[in-house]
């Protein structure tokens, strides 16, 4: 049984991010023609463009600022006359911000953290998912976190935002569920990246002896379930959280 997502197009924002390019790569490889998003790195954005080429993908880079909703619709109108409407849409880009306290934490980064994941959520779903509505298929899929659930010191700002997300993401799966569009989220844990295996994978014990696989996951581990919920193996998995960490956290019924 394969994935295959031949004749599909998907969106990914904050594609030139670590996560991003794998997730874009992944769904390149099972089929899928891709959009790739960003906000300032072009540079990147174009190098994977060309990886995605010589797959023997159709690529296109787009930039947008998906915190605000002008930006978004110019970005969508660019894709569907390049590429055609996604069948996909991938949301992964997020503002990186300093963790800290709550007593400590600047409120500008509450702010940013709801504008990037609340908003962009919602922007995306306004922009991409009429035309899937039209089409009557379609996959909107999130990449939350396993903060969510933790909520553990220095997080606030950031599992607020992906707590604010996850509330859009449920509410929607039930709006548009019977136009067969499925609205999911994946939720990774603490993951090894490209970053990390270029500067040399060090041990993270007071981590990794929570975990009850005692390890980390990496990017590819994340990508996969991300390509999993693109195809029509998963035409029945709608509202889903799905912690990809390891069994870190694991959600209650």
């Amino acid at each position: 049984m394969n994935i295959d997502l031949s004749g599909k197009i998907a969106i990914i924002t904050g594609a030139t991010g670590q996560l991003g390019r794998v997730m874009a790569h992944t769904l390149a490889e099972c089929g899928s023609d891709i959009a790739v998003h960003y906000l300032h790195n072009e540079e990147n954005a174009l190098k994977l463009l060309e990886e995605i080429n010589v797959l023997g993908r159709k690529a296109v880079a787009v930039q947008a600022d998906v915190t605000n909703f002008d930006s978004v619709l110019k970005m969508r109108d660019q894709v569907i006359e390049t590429l055609g409407a996604p069948d996909i849409v991938v949301n992964s880009a997020v503002i990186q911000y300093q963790w800290k306290n709550i007593l400590d934490q600047d409120l500008e980064d509450y702010e940013s953290q709801f504008r990037s994941c609340v908003m962009q959520n919602v922007h995306m779903a306004k922009a991409f998912i009429p035309p899937m509505i039209s089409k009557k298929r379609g996959r909107f899929i999130g990449i939350n976190t396993e903060c969510a659930i933790q909520t553990l010191p220095t997080q606030s700002a950031y599992a607020a935002g992906k707590k604010g997300m996850d509330a859009i993401f449920r509410v929607l799966t039930k709006e548009i569920g019977e136009h067969q569009i499925t609205v999911n989220q994946v939720a990774p844990g603490w993951t090894i990246s490209e970053k990390d295996r270029r500067d040399g994978v060090r041990p993270e014990n007071s981590y990794e002896s929570k975990v009850p696989l005692k390890r980390r996951g990496t990017d590819q581990e994340i990508a996969n379930v991300v390509a999993f919920l693109a195809s029509d193996l998963a035409s029945f998995i709608t509202g889903a959280y799905i912690p990809v960490c390891g069994g870190n956290v694991i959600p209650g019924i």
